[in-house]
């Protein structure tokens, strides 16, 4: 097949997929800055693509020196049109063209013109990818309320030939009958409703942290960017069997296990959805309830694929987003750095990346997949434990054996003397765990 001097193609060879046959273009706009180079972008769309099951048939970077309102590609359209009607004429039919930016609806609906094909854009790629993977009832709710909002202003579609029907919200699939007499003010409604719903689970979800605040155990929270190895870590930490696969949002629903720490001491893990450049706002506003987790952990350990070539982009883009949540992470001393994945470097590259985390007490390097340095993690989760612990002084009922035998769990009782009524300890404890307790008014505390 011919070639445009102002786009590099490569054929990606995966698995046969019954949703088709996918072309991904990776569009560069001439004077727009990115941090990422084109290569490493197309290759993170075909990584969503295949996180959906589809056949990737062809992907290519398209430089747009000129880009349109109407169809965004400008004069690269009629290029990438000959190579559809190319494979099409070849037995191997296009079904669907991915393009990696975002595209209003009169773009996208011009485009599926001019290519004879479904598109769809970033938004709505990872968008169905989510719809795909949620499990829980509220994972459910928040992707069919970011996917209603993008929907709203889409409900006049011109592709209808492909009538078929699946899993997911249909983007990847044609519209179907029932898409197209979607109404807006039903959607509007369904979305109010949807936000109602929500609003129960973050109150559901407040009274669960207020709950754990009583047992109560710190909570540990990983972020990072899709696929930088967080639920790898998190079985590895937990010795859970959480699915975990080299494949981008392969972990949506939030999952908390405990864990025991070197010294005895328990904590909560949180894992939680990956991050992703460009991630569209939709997901950022629906996913609010599932972060605020991030917001209240104790502990946020920002896990980074350091062997990932584009390692400082990704870091960028999840700061970004913690930073979107209030949280500073340069200021910030609840966030400790891990650098995942050094048993993919060698020689220099690995020696670098272990002197770096040895030099910053809020970063560590290590190996979720093996297990290499785990224990530098732990020692330091550990010492965050017992870091800042103050010398009190209380008194506690003998009638409140909750209270005692917490404190001797989560504290280093140092001096005891006890009366008729009264166990007078003297704690060693930090004074984030000590405000824990709870309990006002069954004893005082002085330092």
């Amino acid at each position: 097949m011919g070639t445009n001097p102002n786009t590099d193609s490569k054929t990606i060879e995966i698995q046969r997929s019954n949703l088709g046959r996918a072309l991904v273009l990776h569009p560069v706009l001439r004077g727009v800055e990115t941090v990422r180079s084109p290569e490493a972008s197309l290759e993170e769309a075909v990584g969503l693509a295949a996180a959906i099951g589809l056949e990737v048939a062809q992907a290519a970077v398209v430089k747009v020196s000129q880009p349109r309102p109407a169809t965004l590609l400008g004069g690269a359209i009629e290029q990438q049109a000959r190579l559809i009607d190319e494979a099409g004429e070849a037995g191997e039919a296009i079904d669907l063209v991915i393009v990696d930016h975002a595209l209003t609806p009169v773009q996208q609906r011009n485009l599926e013109r001019a290519f004879g094909a479904k598109v769809i854009d970033r938004t709505g790629l990872i968008l169905e990818i989510f719809g795909a993977r949620a499990r829980t009832h509220e994972g459910q709710l928040q992707v069919e309320l970011a996917s209603l909002t993008y929907q709203k202003s889409r409900l006049v579609r011109s592709w209808t030939h492909l009538e078929r029907q699946r899993g997911g919200f249909g983007f990847l699939g044609g519209p179907g009958e029932s898409q197209l007499e979607l109404d807006r003010r039903l959607i509007g409604n369904r979305i109010v409703r949807i936000r109602r719903e929500l609003d129960d689970v973050r109150r559901t979800r407040g009274l669960h942290r207020k709950a754990r605040a009583k047992v109560p155990y710190p909570v540990v929270a990983l972020v990072g960017y899709t696929n930088a190895g967080k639920s790898t870590l998190f079985n590895r930490m937990a010795g859970a069997d959480v699915f975990a696969k080299d494949l981008l949002f392969a972990t949506l629903d939030p999952t908390m296990r405990q864990v025991v720490l070197p010294s005895g001491r328990k904590v909560i893990l949180s894992d939680t959805v990956g991050f992703i450049s460009d991630l569209p706002t939709h997901l950022v506003a629906a996913f609010r309830a599932t972060l605020e987790e991030v917001q209240s952990a104790d502990i946020i350990l920002h896990v980074r694929d350091i062997a990932h070539p584009d390692t400082e982009a990704q870091k960028a883009d999840v700061e970004a987003i913690l930073a979107d949540l209030g949280i500073d992470p340069e200021r910030d001393p609840r966030v400790v750095e891990v650098s995942n994945k050094i048993d993919l470097l060698a020689g220099a590259e690995r020696d670098a990346a272990l002197a770096r985390a040895g030099r910053d007490g809020n970063a560590c390097a290590l190996s979720a997949a093996t297990g290499e340095r785990l224990d530098t993690l732990f020692r330091i989760l550990d010492g965050r434990m017992t870091a800042g612990r103050e010398l009190v002084e209380l008194d506690v009922e003998h009638g409140d054996g909750a209270t005692l035998a917490w404190l001797y769990a989560h504290g280093e009782v140092v001096g005891r003397r006890d009366d008729d009524s009264h166990a007078h300890l003297h704690v060693a404890i930090e004074p984030a765990m000590l405000a824990r307790l709870g309990h006002p008014g069954q004893g005082h505390a002085a330092a």
